[in-house]
């Protein structure tokens, strides 16, 4: 299995600390809003490496964080005029609601910085002592300087590349700061702020650090995958090397830097000020949640997606298929075994070879596409049950298990039977307009015969011409 490393810009072969198994970290979303889709890249992408990981037979420990103490959340609370811990839980549950729309299963732990203080200040003053942080009138400060090598190693910047004031979440007027560069590890409470006691009087702990202790006192003092966006490397991913690794005095703390790609909106970055800003609930109003996962998977999860109505067409009709003729095997033959059926062996066979390339959702999902393809052809021509069966199991585990992309059997059974009642009422208006059709073709009326297929289609009936024949079916 190899993934890509971005701390050395390669893909290397995963080497776990402890064999057998895996700590992930992901870093989690801040909660002062509703989460957006680009959380839902994010977590759609790490839920599938976590799923692949553990198909892999890896024991995974898979924690994500909610940053729940923030400038932004004080800033929405102190606007409503409720506690900023209001605003963070409803966010959280909102996230939480969202996920599981998305069938991203759940973390093995979500630490939040309210409840990991006593370890931020032990870090902290660990970094004081060994000489790598300084006290400022308005906080405590990490000395970039101390450790000047480390600089870059996610992002190639060297110190002279950075421009003034990119230290991070961090006052850019009247900070104490020694150089624009250094970063803050503690930040003295202004008047109305939540805070909390520290040895440097009372204040709430800086962006990069929370990170840092949350990883470490969950995962110890070397693990072995950290992940996020790509708008995480600088500052934040950058300033966790130095912390992490000043305040154990070893490295590397993280054996993998693992990041998602951004996702564009019809071409353009996501953003408020644009007006293109979508948040998951919105989208799922428009769209189904599977749906959705499908679309964010369509890509590997290092690319960046552009998220535009096109794909999301694209990736709607796709997914009907899928569910659609498994939907029909499931009910007429069942799961069964696959390992039988060369051309399902193959398919497995490619859809692992993509995955253990650094998690490609896009071969994986040709493949599921390919089996699908399979399926309805031998449903359509009334093909063994065993197949049938085998190709049903197989898409279940990979399409199912591994990419998370189909509903619970109850669901998929119940939607049959609503296609089933929906068939054998438009039946004879159906059956009337193919008859019709097929008289427009021998007639060489192709004009007719498209309008016919097209009055169909807004019927949902999909019409597919065979060597037996005419079927159709609803979707």
């Amino acid at each position: 299995m190899r993934v890509f490393d971005t701390r050395s810009r390669t893909k290397r072969e995963l080497e776990t600390i402890e064999d057998g198994k895996v700590g992930l970290y992901a870093c989690g979303i801040t909660p002062y809003s509703p989460s957006h889709i680009g959380h839902a890249r994010q977590a759609i992408s790490f839920d599938i490496i976590v799923r692949w990981l553990r198909k892999s037979g890896f024991e995974v420990s898979y924690i994500t964080n909610f940053t729940d103490v923030d400038d932004k959340i004080i800033a929405a609370a102190n606007e409503e005029g409720v506690d900023f811990l209001e605003v963070a839980n409803r966010n959280i549950s909102d996230y939480f609601e969202s996920m599981d729309a998305l069938n991203v299963i759940r973390a093995d732990a979500y630490p939040r910085v309210t409840e990991t203080i006593p370890e931020i200040i032990g870090m902290v003053e660990t970094l004081i002592e060994k000489g790598h942080a300084y006290l400022a009138e308005d906080g405590v400060y990490f000395e970039i300087d101390t450790s000047p090598e480390k600089y870059g190693q996610l992002t190639g910047q060297t110190l002279e590349m950075v421009r003034s004031g990119a230290g991070g979440r961090v006052a850019k007027t009247g900070s104490g700061k020694r150089d624009h560069r250094d970063f803050a590890l503690w930040k003295m409470a202004k008047p109305g702020e939540p805070f909390w006691e520290s040895p440097w009087g009372e204040g709430r702990p800086g962006w990069h650090i929370e990170c840092s202790a949350m990883s470490l006192k969950h995962l110890g003092e070397r693990f072995d995958i950290h992940g996020g966006g790509t708008d995480l490397l600088f500052p934040h991913h950058e300033a966790e090397i130095f912390q992490s690794e000043c305040c154990l005095g070893h490295e590397p703390v993280v054996q993998y830097w693992v990041h998602n790609g951004m996702i564009n909106i019809d071409g353009e970055k996501m953003s408020k000020s644009l007006g293109n800003f979508w948040t998951i609930s919105d989208a799922l109003e428009n769209v189904d949640p599977l749906v959705l996962r499908y679309t964010l998977i369509n890509a590997p999860y290092r690319q960046p997606v552009d998220f535009n109505q096109v794909m999301i067409d694209d990736s709607e009709a796709h997914h009907n298929r899928l569910v659609t003729c498994y939907g029909e095997g499931l009910s007429k033959h069942g799961s069964g075994e696959w390992g039988d059926f060369p051309e399902l062996v193959d398919a497995a066979k490619r859809f692992e070879e993509g995955m253990n390339d650094d998690f490609n959702t896009r071969i994986a999902l040709v493949e599921v596409q390919a089996v699908a393809k399979w399926l309805r052809g031998i449903l359509n021509s009334s093909g063994r049950g065993e197949e049938i069966a085998g190709a049903v199991g197989w898409i279940s585990e990979f399409a199912g298990d591994v990419l998370g992309l189909l509903p619970t059997n109850e669901k998929v059974l119940a939607r049959m039977e609503s296609h089933e009642s929906v068939k054998d009422r438009v039946a004879p208006k159906v059956v009337s307009l193919l008859a019709e059709r097929e008289g427009a073709r021998k007639a060489k009326d192709w004009g007719r015969a498209d309008e016919i297929r097209d009055e169909l289609a807004g019927m949902g009936v999909i019409v597919e011409d065979g060597p037996n024949g005419v079927a159709w079916r609803i979707e």
